[in-house]
């Protein structure tokens, strides 16, 4: 074994069970590192401490690890299950990873179906008529949902061909309550009229079950009972209703010949294809739901490169192809908490013990086909078609993002030790009309922004307008803590490469008084100047060290990277500050924040005295003159607001 390591940790490892498990490897500052699994967690675990690695990735892993835990398991569904579980919830630093950053939309049906239809209609109650609409969230049990579906637009299109063919109704309860006569959508015939009578609840009903079946997949049924309802309504020489039928047999026809997906038996699949280039790997999801191929969805994991060599061998050293490590995560990790459909077409064969445990977690028998033939085939030639397309699209922006940071290091002579760890902050201060100001800044790292990093920051104590004042003040509270932590050494604190200021001389004078103050490196500070007119590519960098300004070229990359992070700080500030309007205009948070003031009084506050700057102007006896508004209530505003 290795002597690099603490004799207790490798003790641990020794003393390991032969059995199925999750092992997990920490860092010295308790960061995780690698969640992995194993059928004998002694053998799999040894591996990793008996072996030379080398200069590796496993090796460098390896070299960091001072911590294990592991936890037993009863199989190796159980193991893989816990495994991804962890991998979901605590995003350790070398396994392949899939971000939930999305939910999936769904197609909402109000109601069960399973509502007593009135005898006699007088007045159209909204219960007795389902509608359709756009969902996303946690499902209930007292509605129906159809789904999920890969994008909104998906969801939308669904909607729109159910308007088409069956005419049910989108508005929404309220309106349809006070509906005194049909609107548009009955006019261009996408609504039947239920809000004013003009379809009985049977008839609406009818039409939700056909509906249904659509989204369903049930559309040979769906044809055969509509063509029979039709004839039966020529029978009775009922020949408007016979026609309202054609109408919409002719409608589904086309939707379903524009699906291609008469000869298609299968109903719900979802189709998998896993591409790897130039380090980076996408998963495309296409999906089938009722029959209809509803569209996809590509993926974007992290810490493939890291994940490669440490998920390259299984338990019986099975060499698996990093195509196949990347699906595998992502059928592990994306149907945690998501519906997993009983047909998976995958580009690649994946182990049986991965579907097993799916079956088993989802209570679904999941079956899947890698040689697919006839419709399918064509399913997974147009998944593969569209990853190949979004692994390309991400490539050349990665590419060219990668550039602009290289073009902006080479000409600000910065040299990080890495080019993706290049970090730059930006500042920007907003106002409105003097008052309420506020500071964003906003944060590059990795060649892309980090929203999870932004901060805004609300300035007190300046005069009003005084953005110099508030740049000193952000500044200071910025990087104040900072300064103190690189003099004593404490941490691992450490300044930006770049500290970008949105401004020229001025703003930038702020700004080294401020570093000058606190102690830091005046280098590192730069301001962006306004060119002549205002005209954006016209902008210069001011330095705060004296060097002489830059004017880098309107179709330099560097240009662009400064000019992308200078207009995300401004437009993190100008949403900070219409948030904070929004909040004046409902009566401001520290008006609603006092115990007593409801809504109506409130709003009786403001309209009295023009807004939350008026009433913080009023007296007490000015206060207690409203209605409503007891001496007793004025004087608690007052002292809230004073």
């Amino acid at each position: 074994m290795s002597h690099t390591h603490d004799e207790a940790l490798l003790a641990q490892v020794a003393a390991l069970p032969a059995l199925p498990g999750v092992y997990r490897y920490f860092d010295a500052q308790d960061q995780l590192l690698y969640v992995g699994k194993a059928l004998n967690l002694k053998r799999r675990v040894s591996s990793y401490f008996q072996k030379d690695h080398g200069g590796t990735r496993i090796g460098h892993m390896v070299s960091k690890i001072v911590r294990m835990e592991t936890t037993v398991v009863r199989s190796e569904a159980e193991a893989l299950l816990l495994e991804n579980n962890l991998i979901k919830t605590l995003h350790p630093r070398f396994n392949i990873l899939f971000r939930d950053d999305k939910t999936y939309p769904y197609l909402k049906l109000t109601g069960n179906g399973r509502v007593a239809l009135p005898a006699v209609v007088t007045t159209p109650e909204a219960q007795h008529y389902p509608r359709v609409a756009y969902y996303r969230g946690g499902v209930e049990k007292k509605h129906r949902y159809f789904g999920p579906f890969p994008s909104a637009w998906a969801v939308k299109e669904s909607i729109q061909l159910i308007q088409k063919v069956f005419r049910l109704r989108t508005c929404e309860d309220t309106v349809f309550a006070n509906r005194t006569r049909p609107c548009l959508l009955y006019q261009i015939k996408r609504c039947s009229g239920p809000c004013v009578n003009l379809i009985s609840p049977e008839d609406y009903k009818a039409d939700v079950q056909h509906a249904v079946q659509f989204l369903n997949g049930e559309t040979q049924t769906l044809m055969r009972q509509m063509e029979a309802r039709m004839m039966a309504h020529a029978d009775k020489l009922e020949f408007e209703l016979a026609a309202e039928v054609r109408n919409q047999l002719g409608s589904l026809s086309k939707v379903l010949h524009q699906q291609s997906v008469e000869t298609a038996a299968d109903t719900d699949a979802d189709i998998l294809v896993s591409k790897v280039q130039g380090g980076r790997a996408c998963v495309n999801l296409a999906m089938v739901r009722g029959g209809r191929h509803l569209g996809d969805r590509p993926y974007f994991p992290v810490h493939v490169q890291d994940a490669h060599d440490l998920l390259g061998l299984d338990d019986s050293e099975r060499q698996i192809p990093v195509e196949v490590q990347v699906l595998e995560a992502f059928l592990a990790q994306h149907y945690i908490g998501v519906p997993v459909p009983p047909l998976l077409i995958l580009s690649a064969p994946v182990h049986k013990t991965l579907i097993e445990a799916l079956s088993v977690q989802s209570g679904v028998k999941i079956s899947t086909v890698t040689q697919p033939r006839e419709h399918r085939r064509i399913w997974l030639e147009m998944a593969e078609k569209n990853a190949d397309l979004q692994l390309a699209r991400l490539l050349a922006e990665e590419g060219s993002q990668q550039a602009r940071t290289r073009a902006l290091a080479e000409a600000l002579d910065l040299a990080p030790d890495d080019l993706d760890q290049l970090h730059i902050e930006c500042f920007d201060i907003s106002h409105t009309a003097g008052e309420n100001t506020q500071a964003s800044c906003v944060v590059f790292r990795h060649h892309k922004m980090q929203s999870s990093d932004y901060r805004r920051y609300n300035i007190d104590g300046i005069t009003p307008g005084d953005d110099y004042a508030a740049m000193r003040q952000v500044l200071m509270r910025r990087y104040g803590k900072l300064a103190e932590a690189l003099r004593t050494g404490e941490g691992t604190a450490k300044l930006p490469d770049l500290v970008l200021i949105d401004g020229g001389k001025g703003q930038v004078s702020m700004a080294r008084e401020v570093f000058t103050d606190l102690g830091l490196d005046l280098s590192h500070i730069v301001g962006v100047e306004k060119g002549e007119g205002r005209k954006v590519g016209l902008e210069e960098l001011v330095f705060a060290d004296g060097r002489d300004k830059v004017y880098l070229g309107k179709d330099s990359a560097a240009l662009m990277l400064v000019a992308q992070i200078r207009d995300e700080a401004h437009r993190f500030a100008i949403t900070g500050m219409r948030a904070q309007r929004a909040k004046v205009r409902m009566g401001g948070s520290r008006i609603e924040e006092i115990q007593g003031i409801g809504p109506r009084k409130r709003a009786r506050l403001l309209q009295r005295f023009g807004g939350v700057r008026g009433v913080e102007a009023a007296s007490v006896e000015d206060l207690a003159s409203v209605e409503g508004i007891s001496q007793e209530l004025a004087e608690v505003i007052y002292q809230a607001l004073h």
